[in-house]
């Protein structure tokens, strides 16, 4: 319970800090960003009233009073969610912009890099078991994999199913002719337009996974304790399972907590490439329209998440080694 408390306690004050940051993050930007944003909304066909840049200076913490006032005002709008209104997509609120992505981005991506990670340490794990077997030889292809930028996979895939087999869609997160909702039609159009991001995620990044999996378990088979478990008769199943690869994964442990995190992120360049709804997507937006509302509360949800996921895999992995409870008491 005390491991358990001070690793609370220590991302409690990370994410104050973070939200801090978020506060001061407008007060870095030379110039006035309320009277760019308002420019930005004109711009649009907007029409700017007084009570407009003061609830914008209110928001981004540049309002009236001390710094101690605004950074009060600043914490109570968080505290009910209200992040402004989106100068992108003006004058649609900031929440609802994220509402709409955020789902497309956690199916998605969640999904494929979920699968990406348990093929990956799946494949690393009998790759080092077996070595220089049939699995083992395709270690070179995955350091290949593990080196190929998305975009690039992106784009052979594009090529591939717009020239050669046109079987998917190009882009976008379904057909537009369909109502967003739960029926057979939308979803069908759904999962086809997924099939092309998801298979990029995934090929770009099971390399990396299957490779660091697999020289932990190589590094693990010649530990002592692997080697006593062989000499005791056990299955190899047992010890491949039990003792080599509990403690192979826990660095691809670690670096899953990360990944988790930035999964709300999306995966940016995919997003792009396929003009995909996501979180990737809106924030290009945000910063390309110097949207400082939507690219503060895609910032802290990224921290947020982030700092989730770290803290729920620093739970996981002191149960699988509990080591970690032992140097932190």
């Amino acid at each position: 319970m005390r491991h358990v408390l001070r690793k609370l306690g220590f991302y409690v004050i990370a994410a104050w800090l973070a939200v801090t940051l978020n506060f001061l993050l407008p007060r870095l930007i030379p110039g006035d960003p309320v009277q760019l944003m308002l420019a930005r909304m004109q711009g649009v066909g907007g029409s700017v009233t007084s009570g407009q840049e003061e609830s914008l200076r209110a928001m981004l913490g540049l309002g009236d009073g001390n710094l101690a006032q605004q950074y009060g005002e600043y914490l109570d709008s968080l505290l009910h969610l209200d992040f402004g209104l989106s100068i992108t997509y003006f004058p649609t609120p900031v929440g609802d912009v994220v509402r709409q992505a955020v789902p497309w981005t956690l199916v998605l991506v969640g999904m494929a890099t979920l699968l990406s990670v348990v093929l990956g340490i799946t494949l690393g794990t009998l790759a080092g078991w077996r070595r220089g077997g049939r699995l083992d030889a395709l270690i070179p292809s995955a350091t290949f994999l593990a080196a190929v930028p998305y975009f690039w996979v992106a784009l052979l895939l594009l090529y591939l199913t717009s020239q050669v087999w046109p079987l998917l869609p190009q882009g976008g997160g379904y057909d537009e002719t369909y109502d967003i909702g739960f029926s057979g039609a939308f979803l069908g159009s759904a999962v086809e337009h997924g099939i092309l991001p998801a298979v990029t995620i995934v090929l770009s990044s099971v390399g990396g996974w299957m490779l660091g999996m697999r020289n932990m378990m190589v590094s693990t088979l010649a530990e002592d304790y692997v080697i006593a478990a062989e000499a005791k008769g056990l299955r190899p199943r047992t010890v491949m399972i039990g003792y080599a690869a509990r403690n192979a994964v826990l660095p691809s442990v670690a670096g899953f907590a990360i990944t988790l995190g930035f999964i709300v992120s999306g995966s940016l360049v995919m997003e792009i490439v396929f003009s995909y709804p996501g979180m990737g997507y809106t924030m290009l937006q945000a910063v390309t329209n110097n949207d400082y509302p939507l690219m503060q509360a895609v910032f802290l949800m990224i921290t947020f998440a982030v700092l989730a996921a770290n803290f729920l895999v620093d739970l996981v992995y002191a149960v699988i080694d509990p080591r970690t409870r032992q140097a932190a008491s």
